[in-house]
């Protein structure tokens, strides 16, 4: 079956713990409950593939912690979306550096299953504001994290960047895109974070140190520019790449492309009508 491209958004909702900034939706760990969920997603991507006459030119596994699950698993769940992916798909998965570092995550399994492209939950190089963020590993895992994957042969690399977060400064914001750059990465995802309501951070919010708004603003404009002068040019409010490496998943969400959300949470754009499925 030849449909019109769109992307495929898949969301695992599990983690090995909540970290105390984090609004999507996950639980923790359970494998029969995990086991349950693969199940129903190998039946459900080709039943809403055909339903909505799709291919997928970009497949993008977030969460939650995909990679608390180990690659088996995923290139599982990758079977059924491959079906019906485009020669070139660009395939992301989003990956906690703990779980990479420890060597429960086998990447060379992940390539063969397709993936190209992963999306590194590092927010910060500096231990201490990783330890305020709920982070579990430090920054030599992160740096055994991403090359372990560029051994492996994927060299699309993104790692994530908080911004205003607890106890941070321009310099360690600089030092933190000085490592992006060094670990030799393509892509730098630089969020400023929010305090949303029902989280650890929002209950401890009076308790916290944060930069004030002034502060957060110079903070943002130091990582434009210092992203920049290392190669990393803007293309999205949040998102910066070497040239060539743009995420081309998230180029639909900014330029109002169709994709197919699977998953408690999970959004959708096709044709032209937007739906979701609830938080649960």
């Amino acid at each position: 079956m030849k449909g019109k491209n769109a992307g495929l958004y898949i969301h695992i909702p599990f983690c090995r713990s909540k970290c105390p900034y984090c609004d999507f939706y996950s639980l923790r760990l359970d494998e029969r409950a995990a086991d349950v969920y693969f199940d129903a997603l190998i039946r459900r991507i080709p039943a809403l593939a055909k339903k909505y006459n799709i291919t997928t030119d970009t497949v993008y596994i977030g969460g939650g912690t995909p990679s608390v699950l180990g690659a088996e698993r995923l290139g599982r769940d990758l079977g059924p979306a491959r079906e019906f992916s485009v020669q070139n798909c660009e395939i992301t998965v989003e990956i906690n550096p703990f779980d990479a570092a420890k060597k429960n995550l086998d990447f060379a399994l992940l390539r063969e299953a397709g993936v190209n492209r992963i999306s590194m939950g590092m927010q910060s190089a500096n231990d201490g504001e990783r330890r305020a963020l709920g982070r579990l590993s430090g920054r030599n895992d992160v740096s055994l994290a991403v090359k372990r994957a560029q051994d492996s042969g994927i060299d699309n690399i993104s790692l994530d960047l908080m911004l205003a977060v607890p106890g941070q400064t321009v310099d360690s914001l600089k030092d933190s895109i000085a490592f992006c750059a060094d670990a030799g990465v393509r892509h730098v995802s630089a969020y400023i974070l929010k305090i949303e309501e029902g989280t650890r951070f929002y209950e401890k919010r009076g308790e916290l140190t944060l930069p004030d708004e002034d502060a957060t603003c110079e903070l943002y404009l130091t990582a434009c520019k210092e992203l920049e002068k290392r190669g990393f040019m803007q293309y999205e409010i949040s998102n910066f790449a070497e040239p060539g490496y743009e995420s081309r998943h998230n180029l639909k969400y900014w330029n109002c492309g169709e994709y197919l959300g699977i998953g408690p949470a999970a959004h959708s754009f096709i044709g032209g009508r937007r739906f979701f499925f609830p938080r649960d």
